[in-house]
């Protein structure tokens, strides 16, 4: 019986007989790529492919921009850009009351420091500071600079954000000044005793924006909203004059300076440091960055990083550089060329300049006299734009709430719980949605298509790379023309080979270790001819050298945004590659009967190409993670799962709808588990069960469909 199999595979029981000699291969003899040149950065492979495919839609972005030659044509430019970052980033959630509270108030020489929290929505609180001069001898309003922090974990308070604050104010500016979330006092990750736990601010950010980028949603949508509430807040400032409001911020600070600059009109003047590249220069060097700096199919939008200052013109703009930063200067070069094209069309190129110091990722003396100069001048409050070296303020004057974090002062929504209620409607969209299964399963699957980003692949003959001879079976190696990448695949054929063939997925690879050994060798005692790939990211094809500043735990987000910016999958790319192996048997034996068997986070791989192609008759999923919304649900989830999850799923179905999608093909599912990769949530994991029960009982197919618990079962 086929439970026997199941339990084998899965549970891999010492109890089965070994036909075959537990023969230690060196790890040579079964890469099929080590004799060849063409292959030799093959783990590279994949992100080449990405960032080729990205380069691209730049390259046709660039070939539009490069058409507009008059005024009208920017503004058509202009308004495309508003409507695209609107729905990429948003939609914003509506305005609700502030409930700022002064909560301490400092006085120094020359100004005053008023600690504030406000609410960018319900019970979601923001930390900052309000610096206003107190020595100016007018009256009148003044204007305002909005400080936007980078990536320092002490958030605005850091030496350097503190050296251009106290520059700004004293020099007759009010800056407000805010944590982002993720930082200063904004940490989302603290244990028991209130210590940050997840890892610096680049994981704060990613972490949870991944989950968001799954549920469809963003993190850079939560840090704008902050951004604007800012200025609300500042508008709401007797001392501020409304018609002069700037706004700055370095590295992360740029970041958001960019893209708050740009979903904000009542800022009149932006000066975003050591951040604009363009996107072309920053793939071919640093890589995509965290979720903060990630929006949802930008890229596939036609958009790119001097759509940011092109939206706002003829409004003041000023990109701060330095030639060795890590977001690359010619990129730089390139935005600033682009984007004063439409400022010389409004008649106005003396409103927009950039600025150039020697210097790596970093503040230089030029460039900040530069960056005080150019608010002095459009911003009209004119005086003396020297850099000065002033006192710097203690931890305690510089702390807002009253243990130095605002969840252990005030509490409030994170944005892991901000996410989930967002996702609850989108679940519950889904679960009505399977009412009627006639009609969803079909459209489920068409939605899994286009949100991943699948394509049918193409057929061409495997490449034949050579034998290996073991006791009772042989290893035969190959490569193939997968979706974007050559990989390669071992074929186990043992001598009493049927018409029975597997397609089996293990995240550590073909190769013949011990362990695998154990899972592929039972299928072969039972007659089946084992295909075992190395998937692009995996093997011989991976993890590649791109690691980036979201690195977690062996998974590489950064890689993953790099698919979420052109709206594809890493899932996608690789569920075509299987399909691509089914297609590879068939042409070897029209009577194959093609089982898929997958493991852990390969689970997602085999359910797509399963629910893609009809030539699976069986499917095994071992220690599966049940649904992309156990990740999201789950404050803590398993970082490597996301690298098979797509971008947007949970607006048009989860993985239990795919599963429910098989049928009648028999489907076997063995140690489910949920997001934290343990079998703990068991409510979650019996409900996304239920809704593959319920595709199967639809179906007429019950029979085919086996949960096995746990393996101590057997």
């Amino acid at each position: 019986m086929f439970g026997i199999i199941i339990v084998t595979a899965v549970a891999m029981i010492s109890t089965v007989t070994k036909v075959y000699a537990q023969t230690t291969a060196t790890a040579s003899e079964y890469d099929v790529f080590a004799k060849t040149l063409e292959f030799t950065d093959s783990q590279n492979a994949l992100y080449k492919y990405l960032s080729s495919e990205a380069c691209e839609l730049l390259s046709k972005r660039e070939s539009s921009i490069a058409s507009i030659q008059t005024l009208e044509g920017w503004q058509a430019r202009q308004k495309l850009i508003a409507e695209v970052l609107n729905r990429d980033l948003g939609p914003f959630p509506p305005k609700t009351p502030l409930n700022a509270k002064v909560v301490r108030t400092i006085k120094k020489e020359g100004f005053r420091i008023e600690h504030v929290i406000y609410e960018s929505m319900p019970n979601y609180y923001v930390t900052a500071s309000l610096f206003v001069p107190t020595n100016l001898k007018k009256k009148s309003k003044l204007p305002a600079i909005l400080y936007c922090s980078g990536h320092a974990a002490e958030g605005y308070r850091s030496e350097t954000y503190q050296e251009e604050i106290l520059n700004l104010v004293h020099k007759g500016f009010v800056v407000f000044a805010f944590d982002p979330i993720g930082q200063g006092e904004r940490i989302q990750y603290l244990d028991k005793d209130g210590k940050p736990f997840i890892g610096g601010p680049t994981r704060e950010h990613a972490y949870p924006g991944s989950q968001m980028f799954i549920s469809g949603n963003s993190l850079a949508k939560y840090m704008v909203w902050d951004g604007i509430r800012a200025v609300d807040y500042l508008l709401s400032r007797k001392e501020v004059d409304a018609s002069r409001i700037g706004i700055t911020g370095r590295s992360g600070g740029g970041t958001q300076t960019a893209f708050i600059a740009a979903s904000d009109e009542r800022i009149y003047a932006a000066a975003p440091e050591c951040y604009l590249t363009n996107f072309t220069r920053l793939l071919q060097t640093l890589g995509p960055q965290d979720a903060e700096q990630n929006i949802r199919r930008f890229i596939a939008d036609g958009l790119d990083h001097p759509d940011f200052l092109i939206v706002r013109a003829p409004k003041p703009a000023l990109m701060i550089t330095t030639t060795n930063d890590i977001f690359n200067i010619q990129g730089a070069k390139d935005t600033e060329k682009e984007v004063a094209k439409v400022y010389q069309a409004y008649g106005k190129p003396e409103a927009f300049g950039r600025v150039e110091d020697y210097g790596a990722h970093e503040v230089t003396k030029k460039n900040r006299e530069a960056k005080y100069a150019f608010f002095q001048k459009v911003l009209r409050n004119p005086g003396d734009s020297a850099f000065v070296n002033y006192p710097l303020l203690t931890a305690d004057e510089m702390r807002v709430t009253e243990t130095g974090q605002v969840y252990t002062s005030v509490g409030g929504e994170t944005l892991f719980s901000l996410n989930n209620k967002e996702v609850e409607g989108k679940l519950k969209r889904l679960e009505e949605a399977r009412h009627d299964l006639q009609g969803f399963i079909p459209k489920a699957v068409a939605a899994a298509k286009e949100l991943s980003g699948y394509r049918e692949p193409t057929f061409s003959e495997p490449v034949y790379m050579g034998k290996i001879l073991k006791n009772g079976y042989t290893v035969e190696k190959y490569f193939i023309n997968g979706e974007g990448c050559v990989f390669p695949y071992l074929l186990y054929r043992p001598q009493a080979a049927t018409n029975k063939y597997m397609i089996y997925l293990n995240a550590a690879g073909k190769s013949d270790s011990a362990a695998i050994r154990d899972e592929i060798e039972p299928f072969m005692e039972k007659g089946f001819v084992v295909i075992a790939p190395d998937f692009p990211g995996y093997g011989e094809m991976g993890p590649g050298t791109l690691k980036g500043d979201s690195y977690m735990k062996g998974a590489s987000h950064n890689l993953w945004y790099s698919t979420v910016l052109i709206g594809r999958s890493l899932v996608a790319v690789r569920a075509a590659d299987v399909v691509l192996l089914t297609k590879a048997v068939l042409s070897m034996n029209r009577q194959a009967q093609i089982t898929g068997f997958a493991k852990g986070e390969m689970a997602p791989i085999l359910l797509h190409a399963a629910a893609f192609s009809k030539d699976f008759g069986r499917v095994i999923l071992s220690e599966p993670c049940t649904s992309y919304s156990a990740i999201v649900q789950n404050r803590l989830y398993v970082s490597r799962l996301v690298m098979n999850a797509v971008s947007g799923a949970l607006d048009g179905y989860d993985l239990p709808d795919l599963a429910a999608s098989l049928a009648p093909c028999e489907l076997w599912i063995a140690g489910a588990t949920d997001g934290a990769g343990t079998t703990k949530d068991g409510q979650q994991i019996a409900k996304d069960l239920d809704i593959v029960r319920a595709g199967y009982g639809f179906s007429k197919a019950s029979e085919k469909l086996h949960f096995v618990p746990d393996n101590d079962s057997f």
